[in-house]
C-alpha cells in the first residue's frame, strides 16, 4: 500500500477507533506501520550519456517492462559510466548497478542471469559497415574475400570481436572506444562493423569526422542482446520478463520497436544488400532461434 493510500485510510478509520474507545495506543501502532517504499532498479546507461541515442531504447523498454510488471518499481540511471566490462563485473557483484543489457555469451549467462528475450529483435547483428566517404567506390567493386581481407576495428571486450575473427575477418583490437573511429580516420582500419541500431546515431555524434556507410554490403549474424541481473535478483528477472512478455502481447513493445527503428530499417532498406550471414560460435543451447516472433528478419518486414 502506498504512503498516500495508508494515510487516507487511517484518517477514514480514525474516527471509528474514537467512537468505539478504541486505545489512542493502537491509533499509534498503525501510524508507526511503515509505508512501502519503490524499490529501486539502477540500471547501466549512465545519465552523462543521455545524448548518446544507443542507450534510449533498452532504457525505454526497460521503464515499460516494469511498469507492465505491476510491482512498485523505480528505474534510475547509472551515476558512472564504466567500460562494458566493469559494468558486467559490478551486476555480478551487485555493486551500485542492479542490471545491465549487452550481447549475449555463455559466459555471461554463466556469471549473470539473463532474461532470453532479444530486446531488439536481434537487430545488433544486422552490421553496417562504417568507412571514410573518399572509399564508397572500393567497397562497392570489392568481392567477400577481398573484403575480408581489408583490416576492420574492434574493441576487444566485444563480443563481436571473436564472432568476426571466428568467420574470417581481419581485426584490429583495442580497449578504446572513441579510437575505433580516429582509427578509422587516419586509415589504421578500413570498416568499422556497426550494428543498425548504433550506425547512424554514432554518424552523428561522430560528426567532426567523416563517416558513411559503406554501399552494397551487410553482414548479419544472430546476436540476442538480453537484460541481465545478478544471480541472487530471480525476483527482479522475473518482474522484467512478465514485464516484457505483457508487453510483446498488447502491441506495446513493437510499438516501441518502430518507434526507435522504423525508420532506419526503411533507409537502410536491407533486402537490397549483399547479406553475408556469418556463424555465431558464442550462443548457447538455450538461445531462442527457434521462436521467429523474437527475432527481426528481412524477408518477413518488421
Amino acid at each position: 500500500m502506498s504512503f498516500f493510500m495508508q494515510h487516507l485510510l487511517i484518517y477514514c478509520l480514525a474516527g471509528s477507533f474514537w467512537r468505539y474507545g478504541v486505545a489512542p495506543l493502537a491509533l499509534l501502532m498503525l501510524l508507526a506501520l511503515p509505508a512501502h517504499a519503490a524499490e529501486n532498479v539502477v540500471y547501466s546507461w549512465a545519465e552523462s550519456r543521455s545524448m548518446d541515442e544507443r542507450g534510449h531504447y533498452p532504457v525505454a523498454l526497460l521503464k515499460l517492462a516494469l511498469a507492465k510488471a505491476g510491482g512498485d518499481y523505480t528505474p534510475l540511471a547509472a551515476r558512472h559510466d564504466l567500460s562494458q566490462s566493469r559494468t558486467l563485473r559490478h551486476v555480478e557483484l551487485g555493486r551500485e548497478l542492479d542490471i545491465t543489457w549487452t550481447l549475449t555469451t555463455p559466459e555471461r549467462e554463466t556469471r549473470l542471469l539473463p532474461i532470453r528475450i532479444p530486446l531488439d529483435r536481434g537487430l545488433l547483428g544486422w552490421r553496417l559497415l562504417l568507412i571514410k566517404p573518399e572509399n564508397s567506390e572500393l567497397f562497392a567493386s570489392l568481392s567477400l574475400e577481398q573484403l575480408k581481407d581489408l583490416r576492420c576495428g574492434q574493441e576487444q571486450d566485444w563480443p563481436d570481436y571473436p564472432i568476426l575473427r571466428h568467420n574470417g575477418f581481419k581485426i584490429t583490437p583495442t580497449t578504446n572506444y572513441q579510437g575505433l573511429f580516429y582509427m578509422l580516420q587516419r586509415g589504421r582500419i578500413a570498416f568499422f562493423p556497426r550494428a543498425l541500431t548504433e550506425v547512424l546515431p554514432e554518424i552523428k555524434t561522430q560528426e567532426k569526422i567523416p563517416l558513411v556507410i559503406a554501399p552494397r554490403w551487410v553482414l548479419y549474424y544472430p546476436a540476442p542482446v538480453y537484460y541481465f541481473v545478478n544471480k541472487q535478483r530471480p525476483d527482479l528477472a522475473k518482474a522484467i520478463e512478465r514485464g516484457l512478455l505483457i508487453a510483446m502481447e498488447d502491441g506495446s513493445m513493437r510499438e516501441l520497436f518502430l518507434q526507435h527503428f522504423g525508420e532506419s530499417i526503411k533507409h537502410m532498406a536491407l533486402d537490397k544488400r549483399d547479406i553475408i550471414r556469418l556463424e555465431n560460435p558464442l550462443l548457447s543451447a538455450e538461445t531462442p532461434l527457434d521462436n521467429p516472433s523474437l527475432w527481426f528478419d528481412v524477408s518477413r518486414g518488421f
